[in-house]
């Protein structure tokens, strides 16, 4: 059975881009889900459980920080990979959500090689 994989960013040209690369990445995808915002993300992670989730760090309305603090206050970081794909590098930022149980961070632009290295790491921790 395939991955179900949530992309959450503002930008309609990052989330085509994404749905484009995860094809490419020849892992298999259930379902992919879009939300533009992290009170959207969040919406749909609490509903459908994703098994990774690239998450935007800034956006409207709920950004990528806030909604990974709710999910992880809500209990859902257990089940879910949340991948932070960002242009924004900040160690310390990096560091807290890690804490929060953000498993990995790919910098934009990203290569479809990078999100192929992201979900298989994902797939051999048990997810999948």
């Amino acid at each position: 059975m395939g991955l179900k994989v949530m992309v959450v960013d503002d930008s309609k040209i990052v989330r085509e881009f994404m749905v484009k690369t995860l094809k490419l990445t020849g892992i298999e995808i259930e379902n992919v889900y879009l939300a533009t915002n992290g009170q959207e993300g969040l919406d749909v992670a609490r509903e459908i459980r994703p098994d990774v989730i690239f998450l935007d760090i800034n956006m409207p309305v709920m950004g990528g920080v806030e909604m990974v603090e709710k999910m992880d206050t809500e209990g859902l970081m257990d089940a879910t990979s949340v991948v932070i794909v960002s242009t924004e590098g900040s160690e310390v930022r990096i560091e807290e959500l890690k804490r929060h149980g953000v498993k990995d961070y790919v910098r934009k632009p990203f290569t479809p090689e990078s999100i192929r290295d992201v979900l298989e790491k994902r797939i051999g921790g048990g997810h999948g």
